[in-house]
């Protein structure tokens, strides 16, 4: 299969992202919350593989198990509110206020939603003796890493985790006929956004309820601050370095 050109996969993301755009909130929200299913597996992948294999390999381990949630969302086609920065951006009509409206419904929708999946799963799998035994330290660990960094790191680890969604859904865009592709980059994308702990609004606050409900020193005020940052950080590496970046690359190339 031959690649195709930045102008060809940017039309196939703005016809994708008018689909999106012109869908009921219902249909949003059902598959914004099942996207939040599909991160808190991962979660859960990531601890109990960790758990698995002892010293700083864990965290390779568990990365790569981590990968899993991002193919579920690939494949089962939910959504999460990163994945709608330059797919709904491309299909704005601009000079239509009410396309906008629809991409501010979209983001508040899918963040909402995803975040409620996700605690819904958190909640269900920390009840007494459905996860394993001593898997509360991995959880624990990775709520008080979160909360340990102070603002501007964690917008900048923010910055980059949005930068990253975004490109996922550049190449699974391009890659529309090859799921093996699609598959791979999605894997690669969640692997490396839990390897680097990088702050992703929805893993992150998934990440902060699981450390919470396992007695990590993490209030409901340090989430909310933190899912802030997270938001502000992943819209502008989203935006900004890669959706502002292949508009005008497909634009150069028309």
């Amino acid at each position: 299969m031959s690649a195709r050109e930045p102008q060809e996969i940017y039309e196939e993301t703005r016809k994708e992202g008018r689909r999106r755009l012109a869908r009921p909130p219902l249909e949003i929200a059902a598959t914004a919350l099942v996207g939040g299913f599909d991160v808190a597996v991962g979660v859960i992948a990531y601890v109990l593989a960790a758990n698995t294999v002892h010293g700083t390999v864990s965290d390779l381990v568990g990365s790569l198990a981590f990968g899993v949630g991002f193919v579920f969302i690939v494949v089962g086609r939910s959504e999460l509110f990163t994945e709608n920065f330059l797919i709904p951006v491309a299909g704005l009509e601009r000079d239509r206020p009410g396309s906008w409206l629809k991409l501010g419904e979209l983001w508040a929708v899918t963040l909402v939603c995803n975040i409620a999946g996700g605690v819904l799963i958190a909640l269900l799998a920390t009840s007494h003796a459905v996860l394993p035994h001593g898997v509360a330290e991995g959880f624990t660990k990775l709520a008080e890493h979160i909360v340990s960094r102070s603002t501007l790191p964690g917008f900048l680890s923010a910055v980059i985790a949005g930068a990253l969604m975004t490109v996922m859904t550049w190449f699974v865009e391009g890659a529309a006929d090859s799921l093996g592709v699609r598959i791979v980059m999605a894997w690669i994308v969640g692997a490396v956004i839990a390897l680097g702990a990088f702050n992703h609004a929805i893993v992150s606050t998934i990440e902060l309820v699981f450390g919470m409900r396992y007695g990590a020193d993490v209030d409901v005020s340090a989430l909310l601050a933190n899912l802030g940052i997270a938001v502000a950080g992943n819209l502008v590496g989203g935006l900004c370095l890669v959706t502002f970046v292949r508009t005008v690359q497909a634009a150069e190339g028309s």
